[in-house]
């Protein structure tokens, strides 16, 4: 997949590389973890957490320090660290953790690379299906050996969308409700499936066209960004703004639909 997707050459294409073996390795665990029973822990109310997650993040970590050791290095579950140069990972070693320890099989690992200010690199793995999906700043985006582009839906009453509710919408107002209810009168379809980094790369697949959501983490979304932007798809937060996976609201969209979904979001605001 490697040789027919990219032609990065020296250092950019060592890191994807690396990227895509982290990613490989990890979703082992995530494969292997299925047959076992899970030791479960709560982060918050609904927020779990499981020994196969710090598993799969130490076994990331754990090659990336010994690889890039001046690299930094942001994960979910808390493996960070300051680098000493201008790249940092940005880690979500199992995207989908509910899903996960209720065995519904929509999961996966998301790797993100910064450098400087900007994303360059994403890769997200599912390892049920075996897909691996891999995108680089200025060389595209593609699934296994498959380049990948966003769908030609032109109008969002035509349109699949999907969404995803954050953690600790027991207590927030801000819940992505209401949202959720406008949206779903001026659309084909609303899916919700629990895994942020997938849902940016089925946009990307042309699978939905279109993924909005609130309180997201940098690690959901460092990855499917690349993959969405290179496979020719916009990404903005509500206000239409450029996209930062520090920015925790994102709409998504094949870039025919992207300003009614604002509209639509925006409504009521």
């Amino acid at each position: 997949m490697i040789r027919s997707m990219l032609r990065l050459r020296g250092e950019r294409n060592d890191l994807l590389v690396l990227a895509v073996e982290a990613a490989r390795g990890a979703g082992e665990i995530l494969r292997a973890g299925m047959k076992e029973a899970l030791d479960v822990q709560y982060k918050g109310d609904i927020n779990l957490v499981t020994q196969v997650d710090l598993a799969s993040e130490r076994f990331i970590v754990d090659l990336l320090r010994s690889r890039v050791p001046d690299h930094g290095i942001l994960a979910e579950e808390g493996s960070n660290r300051e680098g000493t140069s201008a790249y940092r990972w940005l880690i979500d070693p199992l995207d989908g953790t509910t899903n996960y320890a209720h065995r519904f099989p929509f999961f996966c690992v998301s790797i993100g690379l910064q450098y400087e200010k900007d994303m360059i690199l994403g890769v997200v793995y599912d390892p049920v299906r075996d897909e691996l999906f891999a995108a680089a700043r200025g060389a595209g985006a593609w699934c296994n050996d498959r380049r990948l582009a966003v769908s030609a839906t032109p109008a969002l009453a035509t349109s699949l969308l999907v969404t995803g509710f954050a953690y600790d919408s027991r207590r927030r107002d801000n819940d992505n409700f209401r949202h959720f209810n406008n949206m779903s009168r001026a659309v084909q379809g609303v899916r919700r499936t629990g895994s942020a980094a997938l849902d940016l790369c089925y946009v990307a697949a042309g699978r939905f066209d279109g993924f909005w959501e609130l309180n997201l983490s940098p690690w959901d979304t460092a990855a499917g960004c690349v993959l969405l932007e290179e496979a020719g798809g916009r990404i903005t937060d509500f206000r239409g703004n450029p996209f930062s996976p520090y920015t925790p609201e994102l709409v998504a969209s094949n870039g025919r639909i992207h300003d009614a979904m604002l509209t639509v979001l925006n409504h009521d605001r």
